[in-house]
Parts: structure tokens; sequence; C-alpha cells
């Protein structure tokens, strides 16, 4: 048998068990994560003014196998109390999958009940095609977009100690049919008291042009704790009604400890 056909036979059957069989493994970023884990819980009271509206919270009750990779089933819920909800009712609830390695987003959902407005979005994150496969559409995207859910959570894996007031990171956000720019600006740090306790914190803004967490639209400030977890304390955003604040009351399920607490 000539070399040259023994030689095709081996080409083609290496590139078969390669391709076929033998796939290889993702290429995705790997991100050193020691700020959150499954099974975290956070629980917030959600005032306006002194008035306590809501509750939510912040939930990551399990891992789940999503597009071959392990991810975090992250969840963002907001309901305001009985007595609230003749003035404004609210019933929100936006759901991310968050690559466990990478800190990407898979999946994202929301669904918004806010007084009379109601909207129900979807979005599958092709992140190997740089495809966004939406309950609108098919959109392109770049590597590694987010969600506004799972840029919360990354952001909580950043390195702020080199950072300066004003300072940002840049971040890219998907929303309805395209992709924004999502800066994470940098204020410094303060200490704060909620009903959890008094910690010390940065203060990060994120910068949200489209798809934020109620249905005005509008930047968010949120204070973390000042160590490894980055726990989320407080939050203040704006929202159709004026500004609402978030403040940490509960927490579980926490990756380490908080150094930061007073």
């Amino acid at each position: 048998m000539p070399k040259s056909f023994l030689f095709s036979i081996l080409v083609f059957t290496t590139f078969f068990f390669n391709g076929m069989i033998f796939t290889p493994p993702d290429e995705f970023r790997k991100v050193e994560n020691k700020a959150f884990k499954v099974n975290e819980k956070l629980t917030f009271d959600v005032k306006y003014g002194f008035v306590t509206a809501g509750i939510a919270t912040f939930n990551i009750p399990k891992i789940k196998r999503i597009s071959g990779r392990n991810a975090y089933h992250v969840t963002f819920e907001v309901n305001t109390v009985p007595s609230f909800d003749w003035i404004y009712k609210v019933r929100d609830r936006y759901e991310t999958y968050l690559d466990v390695e990478g800190l990407f987003p898979w999946r994202f959902e929301q669904h918004i009940r806010e007084g009379s407005y109601s909207r129900d979005f979807s979005a599958f994150f092709d992140q190997r095609k740089g495809k966004a496969k939406t309950s609108e559409g098919e959109y392109e995207i770049p590597k590694y977009v987010n969600d506004i859910v799972s840029a919360l959570y990354f952001a909580r894996t950043f390195d702020y100690s080199k950072l300066k007031a004003d300072d940002r990171v840049h971040l890219k956000n998907f929303y309805k049919d395209r992709v924004y720019d999502l800066d994470v600006k940098y204020h410094g740090k303060e200490t704060v008291e909620v009903p959890a306790g008094k910690f010390g914190c940065i203060v990060v803004e994120p910068l949200v042009q489209e798809g934020g967490l109620f249905k005005s639209e509008g930047s968010i400030l949120v204070w973390m704790t000042d160590d490894a977890l980055k726990l989320p304390v407080k939050v203040k955003t704006k929202v159709i009604i004026g500004a609402i604040d978030g403040e940490l009351t509960a927490y579980e399920g926490l990756a380490g400890k908080l150094t930061s607490k007073r």
C-alpha cells in the first residue's frame, strides 16, 4: 500500500476523531471568585422615603447545567408589601445563569409588573457563536457580554484597591436588541449602617443606559463591603415615583467572613 495512501488515512482518522469524538475544551476565561457561592441569599428592605415599601432578595439557589457548562442560577426579586400595593404594586423577577468559571451569562430573564406596566423579556447568550437569541429576535454580541444582574455579580470580583474616585471599569450590557456600554464608576469608600449591621464599604455606580433593575432606566448606586465578599449592603436607584433605597436586613450562605463589619 502506498505511503501517501497510509498518510491520507492517518490524517483523515486524526481529523475525524479529533473533530467528531474528542471535542476540544471551551476556551473561555477563568475568573477567580472569592465573593459569592451557591446558596448565598441576601434580603433587603426596600424603602420609599421613611416607609418600608417592599422586600427584595438576591439568591443563588443552585448550580444548573446550561449549554454544557455549570452556571449559577441567580435570581433577583422585588415585591411591595401589601400595605403599599394600593399605592404602587410591584412584582418584579429577574434571573440570570452565570457561568461558574468565567462569570459571564448564558441566559437572562426579566419579568416586570409595576403598577399598570408589565414586560417579559428573555435572552439566551450563545457565547460561542456571539449571538443573543431573544424573545424578540437574534442579535450580534461581543464575548462575555453581560445583563444587568450578571454585571452586578461580576463587579463583586473586581479589585478596587488601586482605583481612584471617578475611575471606571468598562463592561458591555445587552438588553432588548442591542449592546450598550456599561461602565462601573468607582466613587470611593464610606461606612454605612443598615439593619444587618455597620459596614466599611466601597461605593460603585453602574452607569446603566438601558435594562436597569426597574421600569425607569437610570444609574444605580451600590455600597459593597470593603472585603473579599464585596457584599452589597445598600442599593439606591431611581424609579418612576422617585427614588428607593434597598438596605440589607439578613444574609446567609456567604462564601467567607465579613471582615468589614464594624
